[in-house]
């Protein structure tokens, strides 16, 4: 390669490929001197080429090499002091990933030489180690940005007629049949068009994948055989992870995930990541210098009084200092690269209350949501928040900006303790059900805010949901003392599997009932992959770790008649905008009609009263939703109406006599579909104030008839 090198310029941050060479800048604040390393494309542990960038303009160190071409392997190392109690960890003997490398070639291998101090020292962390790292860790690639986008647009489906389904790239594809073998468990694999097929007829509108920016696997799990499968632990906030690329490690899985996103877009199918910005895969004092340690710690971390610690608000070891305006740009650079320059459509923030973390207390309003509030391209996609963390007052669901949607953890809590059994009042249901007005409604959001969801990738799946009561996390070797021991299951009488048909019969049942319950609420549903089909990850509530059968899907064992339940409930979902409002109820007579938006119902055929809600015993109520009191604008600016709606939801464990609502209500019935049994039926219709049997935990749907 040409070692003729010319000033460059400090922006943009990263490698950039012009067509004639490439500009590489590096931000360090604290540091005395970079030089920019560049290796052969066989990985080699000696670098062929060190340039010392001469060049410092507002704390960036920038360089330009002519003719240097997309493919070439680089690195840093980064002089200064190594001072740790004082916030300063530089050793030039580590070579550095880029923070904004747009890819990386491999992937770490663990060794002593990864970490700044040495290993087994009596000084620990404070001791100094001169051992070269550069054999034992992948090295950023410049890449090319070109790539024919063929016209691809953003979707941009509207949060009222999203579906979200989350899953992630390996484990959706690593068991299908149908996928080619060489491509199982890539982003190629997850957009061939059997799975592309799945999706559409399945009726989700948008794919929520587990993290993809390049992440680390800790040392010790690697030294247990075990893997860091869900990903959260980040190093390449740019980067899509080399993992799952089924076509090259030197920039081709950038093309690879551009071609995913563009055959999801073709199909109508937004892309959502999950990201996580709140912490990098760097962990504590104790752990490797790979990146932001060693270019310039004391600016990208968040440090204690004694700064030789780190602030912890995740778990994880360290927290991304989000009050510098260096982290703060990075963290939206990275934003606008992957709207911009990946399509993507939008995403969900990991443990987002630690990016509001202004100094301890969360602040609604902080540095980070003002920028993304402001910024033109950011807010305009989809913004999810998991709306809590670990440190204290970090639960913050309900408590986000305007413009943002939350997992809300409550719908989850309360739905699943309201099918169990457990002793609350059907007041939370109702508050759940009509897209949580109580955490949303007087902050200008609608009930679009609330992504509703059962379960998560975090948990059990719905299957293990209704078959476990205790969690069965052995494999993790952690002595079953990880993951979260009240989940709110319950396992009909038998922990795990079983012929019993009786407890089978109830916990398909159960399914259903979550099923019908999250579809038919307002607000964002949100599928987990697998949970159409009952995939079970027998009792493992943590399977961060497992990247294996426990967490891959098995395709062979899918549940065909759950599956088209699931596609059932979603279409009726998706015909009737009843069950997707953009508005809050007003629970006001409807203009010309004299009915009320929606109505709730006792067993009886009587409304509701203040005395019924508060009553903790009531587990069974009906529900009158008005098609003509919709209260919305189509895109045409016509008035949105559907037909009317009765829900009867019955959790007691017995069957119940129901009453229908009085004449003014409907004069008939339809039965839409019912949760007791899996088959369909015929459609019986009932005129107003019949009884009915409604089997006890069940639900029963049925539609009003305008016909007189």
């Amino acid at each position: 390669m040409n070692a003729d090198v010319y000033p460059g310029k400090p922006y943009p941050l990263g490698a950039t490929y012009d067509g004639g060479g490439v500009n590489f800048a590096l931000y360090a604040e604290n540091a005395d001197g970079v030089d920019l390393c560049f290796f052969p494309t066989s990985e080699s542990e000696t670098e062929s080429v060190k340039i010392r960038m001469k060049e410092n303009s507002h704390h960036v160190w920038h360089a330009y090499v002519p003719e240097l071409r997309p493919g070439q392997l680089y690195g840093y190392r980064v002089y200064g002091p190594y001072d740790p109690r004082r916030g300063h960890r530089f050793n030039p003997h580590k070579l550095l990933l880029d923070p904004y490398a747009k890819a990386i070639s491999g992937t770490i291998q663990w060794h002593d030489a990864l970490f700044g101090y040495v290993i087994g020292h009596p000084d620990g962390d404070l001791s100094y180690s001169t051992i070269d790292s550069a054999p034992y860790i992948p090295k950023s690639v410049v890449i090319d940005h070109h790539f024919d986008w063929e016209n691809d647009r953003l979707p941009n489906i509207p949060y009222h007629k999203t579906i979200i389904y989350e899953t992630q790239v390996k484990g959706f594809t690593k068991l299908h049949p149908e996928i080619p073998e060489e491509i199982r468990g890539t982003y190629a694999g997850l957009a061939h068009p059997v799975c592309i097929d799945y999706f559409k007829k399945l009726g989700i509108t948008a794919i929520e994948l587990m993290p993809v920016h390049h992440f680390i696997i800790d040392r010790h799990l690697k030294e247990h055989n075990l893997t860091n499968y869900w990903g959260y632990n980040t190093i390449g906030f740019f980067a899509p992870d080399v993992r799952y690329s089924g076509s090259g490690r030197l920039g081709q899985q950038v093309t690879e995930f551009k071609q995913m996103v563009k055959a999801f877009h073709k199909a109508g199918i937004e892309v959502i990541l999950d990201v996580v910005y709140n912490h990098t895969g760097e962990g504590s004092q104790m752990g490797p210098t790979v990146s932001f340690r060693g270019i310039d710690n004391a600016s990208y971390y968040r440090l204690t009084g004694d700064r030789r610690f780190y602030m912890d608000y995740t778990g994880t070891g360290n927290t991304l200092n989000v009050m510098m305006p260096n982290v703060l740009r990075l963290i939206m650079d990275s934003l606008r690269y992957w709207i911009i320059e990946m399509h993507v459509d939008g995403f969900r923030f990991d443990l987002a209350a630690t990016l509001a973390r202004e100094l301890h207390e969360v602040d609604r309003l902080g540095s980070f949501f003002d920028i993304i509030h402001q910024d033109p391209i950011i807010s305009q996609v989809k913004l999810i928040a998991e709306p809590w963390d670990i440190g204290e007052g970090g639960y913050q669901v309900g408590k986000f900006p305007p413009g943002w949607a939350e997992w809300n953890g409550k719908y989850r809590d309360c739905i699943r303790d309201y099918w169990r059994g457990a002793e609350s009042g059907v007041g939370e249901f109702a508050f759940r059900f009509t897209g949580s007005p109580d955490l949303y409604e007087g902050d200008a959001r609608h009930p679009t805010a609330s992504i509703n969801f059962i379960t998560a990738h975090d948990g059990f799946t719905l299957n293990d949901l209704v078959s476990y009561s205790n969690k069965h996390n052995l494999a993790n070797k952690e002595h079953n003392r990880d993951g979260e021991s009240h989940n709110r299951s319950w396992n009909m009488g038998v922990e795990g599997p079983t012929e019993d048909k009786d407890i089978v019969a109830l916990r398909d049942k159960q399914k259903r009932n979550f099923l019908t319950t999250m579809f038919l609420s307002q607000g964002v549903p949100m599928l987990v992959a697998g949970d159409e089909w009952g995939r079970t990850q027998h009792g493992n509530n943590n399977a961060y770790c497992q990247d294996n059968q426990i967490s891959w899907l098995n395709w062979e064992a899918a549940d065909e008649e759950l599956l088209g339940f699931t596609r059932k409930i979603i279409r009726f979902r998706n015909r009737h905008p009843v069950f997707r409002r953009r508005n809050w109820f007003k629970g006001q007579p409807v203009k010309g009609q004299g009915l009320e938006d929606i109505a709730w119902f006792m067993p009886a055929g009587t409304e509701m009263t203040e005395q019924n809600w508060n009553e903790d015993f009531a587990k069974s109520l009906g529900v009158y939703l008005n098609g003509q009191g919709i209260h919305s604008l189509g895109p045409r600016g016509e008035q949105v109406i559907d037909d009317s709606f009765y829900i009867i939801f019955n959790a007691f464990h017995e069957t119940l006599d129901y009453t229908l609502p009085p004449k003014k209500y409907g004069l008939k019935w339809q039965v839409e579909f019912t949760t007791a049994t899996k088959k369909t039926g015929t459609k019986k219709v009932y005129k107003a104030q019949d009884k009915i049997l409604i089997e006890g935990r069940s639900i029963m749907v049925l539609r009003q008839l305008t016909e007189v």
